[in-house]
């Protein structure tokens, strides 16, 4: 029988548990913090750490009770320990490590990013999809703290290929998204104003968007850059009157999402021609746009390699399943906490 885990994640602002069988998803329960941030414009680490150990147990409880699952029951205990917000990790490590004491459970230490590349294999409690990663497998992860481009030789075996020089592309959004006044989070709303845009009687394609001068794209490297688009993005509307811009609201939020995923094509373009992988992995919060999902698609069409998203959009923010089905291949290969009390935060951590 596959071991039944119990996962946490409080990397950022969501509060989450699940219950994994294999990579079958038991239970999943988030609770987001959105509406405590919002009025901040961005995720406030003190209000964070505040609304995880309020609702810690919480999520442990519920996800238990929809999973059908005692305590007594699991195989294992599954925490994120990093990246993300050092406060907010320490809140799931410690309610994981007294667990895991207190019912002498094993507990299995997981990046956060691994979890984001295993929701694309997560299943439901059916076992559907029944679909493996074939290797080498190129992971694109595209979040709010993250842009990265990843080979998977096997399972927990990775090598950074690229990764973004300053700002993510989900950051990136969310601050043209702030400098329009759009509120936050931005990235949907940004895509609501493109697709509103692409919904008119012109097409998208023949649509006189803004130009913006793409970063690194001389380099040969597989990196990613934002600062540069966010930085002429802010000078072109700061010369706009508030007439012009609510006149060219839509414009503006296709053009910057339009030059934010063009540098994602085209360095994961340049990846698949590297390294031929023969299976494409894409994970991620940004992951959830449907445009940036239509570009991929595209992408793996001409390669003619699969490409693997999440299945539903409850495994495509953050979230516990994701890794609780990252933590059965660790369990798999017996990587388990030797001493629970020297497991730490690691706010920076790489694949």
């Amino acid at each position: 029988m596959e071991p039944i885990i119990l996962a946490i994640d409080t990397s950022c602002d969501e509060t989450s548990a699940a219950l994994t069988q294999g990579r079958r998803i038991l239970s999943n329960i988030v609770s987001s913090q959105i509406n405590i941030h919002k009025k901040y414009g961005g995720v406030f680490p003190a209000l964070a750490k505040r609304a995880h150990e309020e609702k810690i147990d919480y999520v442990i409880k519920e996800a238990l009770k929809r999973a059908r699952v005692e305590l007594k029951s699991l195989s294992a205990i599954a925490v994120t320990y990093g990246p993300g917000l050092a406060i907010a990790l320490e809140v799931g490590i410690k309610k994981a490590k007294e667990l895991s004491k207190n019912q002498k459970i094993p507990l299995i230490a997981v990046n956060h990013m691994e979890g984001h590349i295993y929701s694309t294999i997560a299943q439901n409690r059916n076992g559907k999809p029944e679909r493996e990663i074939k290797f080498p497998g190129l992971c694109l992860l595209v979040s709010g703290g993250h842009t990265e481009l990843v080979l998977m030789t096997n399972h927990g075996k990775y090598k950074v290929l690229g990764h973004t020089l300053d700002d993510a592309c989900g950051e990136a959004l969310d601050k043209a998204a702030k400098i329009l006044k759009l509120g936050y989070p931005g990235g949907p709303i940004i895509e609501r104003l493109a697709e509103e845009l692409c919904s008119a009687p012109r097409a998208c394609p023949s649509i006189d968007i803004y130009r913006f001068n793409q970063p690194l794209k001389e380099k040969k490297n597989l990196n990613f850059s934002y600062s540069g688009l966010k930085t002429q993005f802010l000078y072109l509307v700061g010369r706009m009157k508030e007439e012009e811009m609510g006149r060219e609201l839509r414009n503006l939020a296709f053009s910057f999402q339009e030059a934010a995923f063009k540098q994602l094509i085209r360095k994961t373009s340049q990846a698949v021609e590297i390294y031929q992988p023969k299976t494409l992995i894409a994970g991620g919060g940004v992951i959830a746009n449907k445009y940036l999902k239509k570009l991929l698609r595209r992408l793996v069409k001409e390669n003619k390699i699969p490409i693997f998203f999440p299945i539903n959009k409850n495994l495509i923010g953050d979230n516990a399943a994701m890794i609780g089905v990252a933590a059965f291949y660790k369990y798999q290969r017996n990587e388990i906490v030797k001493n629970i009390e020297t497991l730490d935060r690691e706010p920076r951590l790489s694949l």
